[in-house]
């Protein structure tokens, strides 16, 4: 396992990264501004993460694991990744995910607590309805971890 920030070409990983946003304007917004760290198992890419730094927050603006190799801990290498490496430069770590049981345990389950919700931010920025595990995303939550030792 070897994860590679990626810093030209982004765009080459995009059939991963629509698996964490599915409409491509939205990715375009962040995606040349953040860092992106890619995780390849035998030279195959099978994670990504893409952050963008807020004062003294950075965000998780996308995190994806390739269908074929998830529930097999490569996200969650990459937040601790993201978290050892960007400890010493920022105090917290937020992310903004649906509303859906398959991404809000995830994060808990890595010690994030919901700190705010983005009413209608999805029916609002996206272009068509965005449904995950069958239930349709309205608002955005909002959920952070202290990157303090």
């Amino acid at each position: 396992m070897e994860i590679k920030e990626i810093t030209q070409n982004k765009k080459a990983y995009l059939s991963l990264l629509l698996l964490a946003d599915e409409q491509e304007s939205m990715i375009d917004k962040y995606l040349t501004k953040g860092q992106m760290y890619v995780l390849f198992e035998k030279d195959i890419p099978v994670a990504e993460c893409v952050v963008l730094a807020h004062d003294n927050e950075l965000e998780i603006m996308n995190l994806a694991t390739d269908p074929h190799f998830q529930k097999q801990g490569y996200a969650k290498k990459l937040v601790s990744f993201i978290e050892d490496k960007y400890r010493a430069t920022y105090s917290t770590l937020i992310v903004g995910t649906g509303e859906s049981p398959l991404t809000l345990p995830f994060y808990q389950k890595l010690g994030f607590e919901i700190f705010d919700r983005k009413k209608d931010f999805f029916t609002n920025n996206y272009d068509h309805p965005i449904f995950e595990d069958g239930h349709q995303l309205v608002d955005m939550i909002m959920l952070k971890t202290s990157l303090s030792n």
